[in-house]
This record gives C-alpha cells, structure tokens and sequence, in this order.
C-alpha cells in the first residue's frame, strides 16, 4: 500500500513539474503573441499632423528661411529589441515633450536642436519605465536627451506645401551623460503652416555608458534607436 502511494506521489510530482515547464514556456508565448497589444509602428511622416499642422496654406516654396520651433505634435522615443523570457519583443517608449528650434538659410537648416525630456518617456510597461528611468537611463541624474547639427543640412531645394524631401543629418547627440557624433538620413514635408522632421538615430549602448539590460528572464540588445517626428513652427 505505501509503494502504491509513493508511485502515485511520484508521478504526481513529475507531472506537476512537467506542467510548471510547460507554462513557463507557453505563458510568455501565449501572453506575447495573443496578449500583449503590439508595439506601435516607427514614427512617421504618415502619421497624422497635430493641430499646429492644420489649416489653409499660403505659404510658397520660398518662405521657409528664418528661425522655427518644434511645437505641438511632435514625438521622441525608443526603439529596442528585447528577449522575454526566450521569445523576441520589440520595445517602444515615447513622450510629447520635447523641445528644439531650427534656423533655415535659402534651402539649408544651418542650425538646430532638440531635446527630450527622458524621464517622461513611457511603454506599455510600467515595469519596463521603473527600470527605464531608474538603473537604465538615470534619468534623475541624466533627465534629457539632446541631437545638435554639426553640419548644414541641405534639402536642394524648398519643397511645396505636402510635398517631402529627403537628407542627410550630421549632429551629436547627448545621452546618459556622453556625447557622440551621429549621422542619419531624415525625411521633412512642408504642411500648410509649417514643416515636419522623422528619423530615427542608431544608437549602441556601450557607446554613451549604459549597459544593455539582463535580468529577471529578459535581455536587450546591444543596440537600439531614438526615433522622432518634430513639428516646426514659426519662431
């Protein structure tokens, strides 16, 4: 009778385990493929322009020189790969706060930056920001992100209103306390009162002190991407 109950005690115990394996592969699976929302799609010039962007246009090709700011509708964030608990997600975090302005000579921005406020960033995890804003960023001791041209931009030629142009961008940006030279191909579409820039910066981590992610059954990449969509206005 007592070698009966310790078979039955056994497989009992092996099967008990067997189910822990299975749910500790399965959950995350099940949670992140038919769960989790998915994360936002890279910023865009497709994405529609905020209230600053609105209105009848009577601007012409040539009137895009002086000083502008970034106002209303704009966006910055991340972009990065993470593995959770052995499946690939992507992770994405934003804020509306940033700030910057943009000097504009004939068809080249001379001048520009932006900034964004870090520790406003947010996911869809508020794990994920504690951990953001806390070892990761240090964002009570580093709370801003900064790009700063270094080169003029040159457009070609100044586009009609709705109409996009392509370049290429040559800056530092500031993160975490460390600065570096960046370079980056952006995207800009006049709109009936302004203009719109996206891009998306590569960053690898080891470069500005911050050492990728790994605890807790999730690891990040090396490397990752501030992506933006700044909204000018006249200055």
């Amino acid at each position: 009778m007592a070698g009966s109950i310790r078979r039955h005690w056994k497989r009992w115990l092996i099967a008990a385990v067997a189910a822990v394996a299975v749910l500790c592969t399965a959950g995350p699976y099940i949670y992140i493929n038919y769960v989790q929302d998915k994360p936002p799609a890279a910023l865009s010039l497709d994405d529609p322009p905020g209230s600053d962007s609105s209105g009848s246009s009577s601007g012409s090709r040539e009137d895009v020189a002086g000083a502008w700011r970034v106002g209303s509708g704009s966006q910055a964030g991340y972009r990065v790969d993470e593995v959770l608990f052995g499946q690939n997600v992507t992770a994405v975090g934003r804020t509306e706060k940033v700030t910057g302005e943009l000097e504009i000579e004939g068809n080249r921005a001379v001048s520009g930056s932006f900034t964004v406020d870090l520790a406003s960033v947010k996911s869809d995890s508020d794990q994920r920001d504690g951990q953001f804003r806390g070892r990761i960023m240090n964002t009570e001791r580093y709370p801003e992100a900064t790009f700063e041209l270094t080169e003029p931009i040159d457009f070609g030629s100044a586009p009609a209103v709705g109409e996009r142009v392509s370049a290429k961008a040559t800056g530092e940006l500031t993160v975490h306390g460390e600065t570096n030279s960046v370079s980056f191909e952006l995207d800009a579409q006049r709109t009936a009162d302004g203009f719109r820039v996206n891009g998306s910066i590569p960053v690898t981590f080891a470069d500005y002190g911050i050492e990728a992610p790994d605890f807790g059954g999730i690891t990040v990449e090396d490397e990752g991407n501030i992506e933006f969509l700044l909204a000018f206005n006249r200055a």
